[in-house]
């Protein structure tokens, strides 16, 4: 097995990093919503006001192993802010290919995030999960997150396209 460190992308990694994305979204069955191009993660995550803040999942070789490194995960995450509480951090994706997940890569992530919050001060960090991911569920429930949909009944809205355009022509 490779040792696996998580550090923060650098532009070169967005050729796998949009990779990973398009894994995530065949594995949450919504393959034809990602619109993204690589030339969109450059411009929206590496220029002088990023849009975003990605943490990857490098896979290292063992001493002797003929293969180079390989991102193998990401946690891709953005600044909020709730009226509520200040300054928080979205976890908007968090995804490690299936041959690596049990050993601990995304609660590496996760825990990086949380550092990165902290040094942002940052009061808390947000994500959302599909309903049927029973086994991210209960990584976030083991590592102390709670779960708001149950605690207190929130639902997620979206607003998107048509009808977001129609919107702002009122």
């Amino acid at each position: 097995m490779a040792f696996v460190r998580i550090r923060e992308a650098k532009e070169e990694d967005c050729g796998n990093i949009l990779r990973l994305i398009r894994e995530l979204a065949e594995f949450e069955e919504l393959a034809d919503q990602v619109k993204i191009s690589e030339e969109d993660l450059r411009a929206d995550g590496f220029g002088e006001n990023p849009f975003y803040y990605c943490l990857v999942a490098e896979s290292l070789p063992s001493p002797g192993e003929p293969q180079g490194s390989c991102l193998v995960g990401y946690g891709l995450y953005y600044f909020i802010y709730s009226t509520w509480k200040g300054r928080s951090i979205y976890l908007e994706d968090i995804y490690v290919k299936p041959e690596y997940r049990g050993q601990g890569i995304g609660s590496k992530i996760i825990k990086k995030v949380a550092e990165v919050a902290l040094d942002k001060g940052c009061s808390q960090f947000r994500l959302l999960v599909l309903d049927w991911n029973k086994r991210a569920m209960d990584l976030y429930k083991v590592l102390g997150a709670q779960d708001l949909t149950e605690a207190e009944g929130w639902h997620s809205f979206s607003f998107e396209g048509k009808v977001m355009k129609k919107l702002a022509e009122k």
